[in-house]
């Protein structure tokens, strides 16, 4: 959306660096590196000096010169990433209107500058009275609403009643447009700007448990993104921190097993990377390993997601018929001629399958597991890891 060069304002013979916004969670580890070598980027200091912004939004130019948060400086670009034209219309023209500046204020302004109207094209006064009547009924209305609306009328009465600020955004009418403050300056409000496999409320175990300070981690994150977040939340140790999930994207027999009041953070995060990057079918597959294998931890949960290959999976099977069935039509193990479907015994050879390995029915299908060591010991090792001293136990014993 935007990069921002930046430097150190008591140290400039450091140099600069030029940071993207929103930054990559695959960058977020760098980029961080690179604004520590100019001893900036501390968690809860504005120590960051605005050399230059470059973006699509004008009105942010006026950050040059200033010192910055950089984790609020990623908030507001993450916010402003997702307005429309509309919106980003609103937002500029009232931040020139109340001459905003702060950060804190300019995050605070993305939640309430939808109320505003601001009126770019005169020509088209259904459209202004449209949107005018949108502004002030919470951003909605019925289809009934808009027909009996005299969009016109109401247009002309906005623009005859005063009360509107010329901005090199056009013209804009607060509608009495409070700025309320959803961030106190610490704990930013919740927003999925991406969709995260798990979203996490951490607080400290110092706070009560139904306290609204709360620090919002969305996963899988990067390594960084949950150290400053702890940082925030003045977490020196994970063991004083407290978290709940409020979203998941995992399968519900994942977020069943899972324990949170005991799991680690990390376990949590290397588990939705892995997941992350599964297909929609393989999230299906995974929860029927879950359900078979029984897994208690994350880190349990995260080798049967890295090594779904190793099982065999009939979705919708709940018969030996449709075991059967699916495997010879389906699996792609056989090539199943449909002019002599009448002739195949489903329920014979799904039977058969079943006494030669191990698996169950499950809510999701079928399941089967075909790897040569058990699944106990599948959860609890890293694969990878008993390859390796396989591979060199055997070079050892030629040798």
């Amino acid at each position: 959306m935007m990069q921002a060069v930046l430097s150190n304002a008591s140290h400039p013979e450091y140099g600069v660096a030029t940071i993207p916004f929103p930054i990559p969670r695959e960058q977020f580890d760098h980029c961080i590196e690179l604004v520590e070598v100019l001893e900036i980027g501390n968690t809860s200091a504005q120590d960051c000096h605005v050399d230059e912004i470059r973006s699509a939004w004008p009105v942010l130019t006026r950050l040059e010169g200033s010192t910055v948060n950089l984790d609020e400086l990623d908030y507001l670009a993450k916010r402003l990433d997702s307005f429309d034209v509309g919106e980003a219309a609103q937002f500029q023209a009232m931040a020139e209107k109340l001459d905003l500046t702060d950060m804190k204020d300019l995050i605070n302004l993305t939640f309430c500058c939808q109320e505003t109207t601001v009126i770019t094209d005169f020509s088209d006064l259904e459209a202004v009275g449209r949107d005018h009547y949108m502004n002030t009924h919470g951003g909605c209305a019925s289809v009934q609403e808009l027909e009996d609306l005299d969009a016109e009328e109401t247009a002309l009465l906005l623009i005859d009643g005063g009360g509107g600020t010329v901005t090199r955004y056009g013209v804009v009418y607060d509608n009495g447009m409070k700025l309320e403050q959803s961030y106190d300056g610490k704990h930013f409000p919740a927003y999925l700007y991406e969709p995260p496999m798990l979203m996490v409320a951490l607080t400290s175990r110092l706070e009560p448990e139904d306290t609204k300070d709360i620090t919002w981690i969305y996963l899988p994150a990067a390594k960084g993104q949950i150290e400053r977040a702890m940082a925030r939340s003045g977490i020196a140790d994970p063991e004083d921190m407290r978290f709940r999930f409020d979203e998941s994207m995992f399968p519900d027999e994942v977020d069943v097993a899972l324990d949170f009041q005991y799991e680690s953070i990390y376990e949590l995060n290397e588990l939705a990377q892995v997941v992350n990057g599964l297909s929609n079918d393989d999230l299906k597959k995974l929860g029927a390993v879950v359900a078979m294998a029984e897994p208690e931890y994350a880190m349990q949960i995260r080798h049967l997601a890295e090594n779904l290959d190793q099982f065999e999976f009939a979705p919708g099977a709940h018969t030996p018929a449709e075991y059967g069935k699916y495997m010879i039509q389906e699996s792609g193990h056989f090539e199943f001629d449909p002019n002599l479907d009448e002739f195949y015994d489903y329920e014979k050879y799904g039977l058969q399958r079943m006494e030669q390995e191990s698996g169950m029915f499950t809510d999701r299908g079928y399941i089967s597991y075909h790897g040569t060591m058990s699944l106990e010991e599948l959860m609890m090792e890293d694969p990878a890891e008993s390859y390796q001293q396989e591979q060199g136990f055997q070079m050892g014993g030629m040798a």
